[in-house]
């Protein structure tokens, strides 16, 4: 055998080798994913993403809103593609199971897996100039402790100038924040744990009080760093997005 011919073949081996070393994205041990039953009611009970014991949901949410659940994404903003993503009327829900002491970013490794998997999805990252806020822990001191083990889980309250939540991350936090701010919230506080949130502001459209006793409320921006002991800094930086190539508007159900 000559010298050439055995380089091409230990050259070839060792593509394959390293193709069959290549790791295989995590999965959940079991998923279900499937069309949200109709709704006639006019407020739908909206499940952004919870992780609890090693139990993922999803709620009544569109493909946009599993993206960025899957990718920590705060805004749809930060996601490029068919208007049908958005689509209210293509609801999914979805229970996924792993074990309990998963990470979170594993998680959403395990979603975006599941993504591809049952949408077809692919997509690249492409920078784009974003205004957004930047979330941190205020030079004063955090004001939140980590949720106690056991405790309630999922939202109480979420309105116009109250968000009142159980046991969720700082990236959940700031995607709450995002939807009233109308504008990217980026976590930046370096928190990982789950704290419980109960923050009330006074919106900036709200009538003035009728009373001269009422206690003063205060803006976003202060009841922010007054109760939970973080802040927001408006920035005008690239901001990575998402760009979506494909997806298919009928996912793979159960």
């Amino acid at each position: 055998m000559s010298r050439t011919s055995l380089t091409l073949i230990l050259a070839v081996f060792s593509f394959g080798a390293a193709r069959a070393q290549s790791p295989a994205p995590p999965t959940f041990d079991v998923a279900s994913l499937k069309p949200s039953p109709p709704s006639g009611a006019d407020l739908l009970n909206i499940n952004l993403g919870n992780l609890n014991h090693g139990v993922v949901t999803l709620a009544n949410t569109t493909l946009s809103e599993c993206i960025r659940y899957a990718y920590g994404l705060v805004s749809e903003d930060q996601i490029n593609g068919p208007d049908w993503i958005r689509d209210r009327s293509l609801r999914v829900d979805i229970t996924a199971k792993t074990s309990p002491d998963t990470p979170l970013e594993q998680v959403r490794l395990m979603m975006q897996a599941l993504l591809a998997q049952r949408f077809h999805l692919e997509l690249h990252r492409e920078p784009k100039p974003l205004r957004h806020f930047d979330l941190t822990v205020s030079k004063k001191g955090l004001k939140l402790s980590e949720s106690p083990e056991g405790g309630p889980v999922g939202r109480r309250t979420y309105n116009l100038g109250r968000l009142f939540y159980y046991h969720v991350p700082m990236g959940t936090l700031a995607v709450l924040l995002s939807r009233q701010l109308k504008q990217p919230v980026m976590d930046l506080t370096g928190l990982t744990g789950f704290y419980d949130i109960n923050l009330e502001w006074a919106p900036d459209d709200a009538p003035p009080a009728d009373t001269g006793v009422a206690v003063p409320v205060p803006d976003i921006f202060h009841a922010i760093e007054e109760q939970l002991g973080l802040q927001l800094e408006p920035k005008k930086t690239p901001i990575d997005v998402l760009a979506i190539d494909r997806a298919d508007k009928v996912p793979i159900a159960n």
